[in-house]
């Protein structure tokens, strides 16, 4: 590891430096292909390193400057009558997500967010699909949902995903669309309150600095490999994701974890 690059994250070990830049390029080639899944990679894998709280400042700061223009390139293509409701709830409920952060047992947390994963991950695998365009009362629940999920560790892509996945009438292109136009505005949302609550610091900016350059280049490759896929390998691959981030996210790994 050169000694110029290790500069930017006093403290850390090599193996913990390389494991970050790790999760940052595996992170920004699922967010560019799929729209979400930054932070159901690079959470679980993060928080060996800097602890919870460490992971979820991070996240913001090496995804913020590419949320807010991929949410404003992808405005145009999506329901706003869905995405409007879907904030507001959120908007509510990431203060709570991050009070429990800070009090819940880290253990406890990661068991009840995988057991709900896998709930999610088991309706969209049963082919179950519901029709026509979604209320107002289930958008604001799943809005609520994934403000809660988004200040806990940062994944509220999670409900939103089994929303948006779980629509028979949506394609991907859509649902690419409303997932980035989402992220980034609740991207400035978050990022005031992380600010109020004194997560995000200058060692987080520090970090990130070297850490933009493979996340650009993962989401690059990303978007560009959306291109190829098809609407079945799509959904596949988000199934996938959210399976992985369940699983990778418990535990039951931490001793073959670095800290």
């Amino acid at each position: 590891m050169p000694a110029a690059f290790s500069l930017f994250f006093p403290g850390l070990s090599a193996d913990g430096i390389a494991w970050l830049a790790f999760a940052t390029l595996l992170g920004g080639l699922v967010r560019g292909f799929t729209g979400f899944g930054f932070a159901m990679v690079f959470m679980p894998l993060a928080s060996t390193v800097l602890g919870p709280v460490g992971a979820l400042a991070l996240i913001w700061v090496v995804d913020a400057p590419f949320s807010l223009p991929l949410g404003l390139r992808s405005a145009r293509k999506a329901e706003w009558g869905e995405v409007v409701p879907l904030l507001v709830a959120a908007t509510v409920t990431i203060p709570i997500g991050l009070s429990l952060l800070v009090w819940l047992a880290p253990g406890t947390m990661r068991w009840l967010l995988a057991a709900m994963v896998l709930a999610a991950v088991a309706v969209l695998a049963s082919g179950w699909r519901y029709h026509g365009r979604p209320g107002v009362p289930l958008s604001l629940g799943v809005g609520a949902l994934s403000g809660l999920f988004n200040g806990l560790a940062s994944v509220g892509g999670i409900p939103l995903a089994v929303f948006w996945l779980g629509a028979q009438r949506n394609d991907r292109f859509k649902t690419r669309a409303n997932l980035q136009t989402y992220f980034g505005l609740a991207t400035l949302i978050s990022g005031a309150m992380l600010a109020a609550k004194g997560i995000l610091t200058m060692a987080a900016l520090t970090m990130a600095l070297p850490l933009f350059l493979l996340y650009g280049a993962g989401l690059w490759a990303g978007t560009h490999a959306f291109g190829l896929a098809s609407e079945t390998t799509f959904r596949r691959i988000a199934y996938a994701l959210i399976l992985m981030s369940a699983l990778t996210s418990l535990p039951l790994w931490d001793g073959f974890s670095w800290r």
